[in-house]
Parts: C-alpha cells; sequence; structure tokens
C-alpha cells in the first residue's frame, strides 16, 4: 500500500501509529484510531495516558498508517506535524461522534467494554494534529 503523501490522508487510513517524544528524544509510538477534522486530525485518549504527559514538554508528533497491531507497511512514510491537548466537553463530543461515524459499530463495541471493566466511562482527552 503506498503511503499517504500528507496529514490529511492521514486521516483516511483506518489506523495510524501516533509517535510522540520523551524529553530524552526518544520515540514512544502508538497505534490510535484517527477522525479527520477540518483542517486537522483528531485522536481521543484516556486521561493519563503517557501520550499526554510527553505531548505537555514537545509538541512535535510523527505519524505514519499502520495495521491495528501497529505494523508499518515498508513503503509507509510518515509525515511530521504538532499536536495540542484539548479538554474541552463539546470538543471531545464532537471527536467522539465523528469516530462513531468513521468506525461504526466497532467504535460502540469497544466502548461498551472499556465501559464495562472500567466500571463506567473513563475521562478522555482529544489530540488535536495539525501541519503546525
Amino acid at each position: 500500500m503506498p503511503a499517504p503523501a500528507d496529514l490529511l490522508t492521514l486521516g483516511d487510513a483506518p489506523f495510524i501509529r501516533l509517535t510522540t517524544f520523551r524529553r530524552s528524544g526518544e520515540p514512544v509510538g502508538t497505534t490510535v484510531w484517527v477522525a479527520r477534522d477540518g483542517d486537522s486530525l483528531v485522536v481521543f485518549t484516556p486521561v493519563g495516558a503517557g501520550k499526554l504527559k510527553r505531548l505537555r514538554h514537545t509538541k512535535r508528533v510523527q505519524l505514519v498508517p499502520s495495521s491495528r497491531r501497529g505494523v508499518v507497511a515498508d513503503d509507509a512514510q510518515s509525515v511530521e506535524a504538532m499536536a495540542e491537548i484539548d479538554s474541552s466537553e463539546s470538543t471531545l463530543r464532537h471527536v467522539s461522534a465523528l469516530l462513531n461515524k468513521k468506525y461504526g459499530v466497532e467504535y460502540k463495541l469497544v466502548m461498551l467494554v472499556e465501559k464495562v471493566f472500567s466500571r463506567g466511562s473513563r475521562e478522555r482527552d482529544v489530540i488535536r494534529i495539525t501541519t503546525g
């Protein structure tokens, strides 16, 4: 599969590997669901996730299309971008609707299983990714 050339094209990928960076500069990749929202991409993540901590000291991220298990094709090219954390309730609802529209039953099922195992809904933050 040829690699997407730009940020917004990654919004069409079923999954992406979002790489954030530790203070030491060491990259940490995480496979995430992603949706396009206007001129940016959005990702949902539980409050307290390591990627949020890393984003608080550097907004730099790399994105690459991947499989559900994080496997990246040999010809995939990464995209450099900037990310910001958004915790507003209206953004959370909006992004949840975007992910529900894109992933459908799969999204609903994962959210239900998570709710059952965590004995309630987990608090989430949105990561908004732009070209800079």
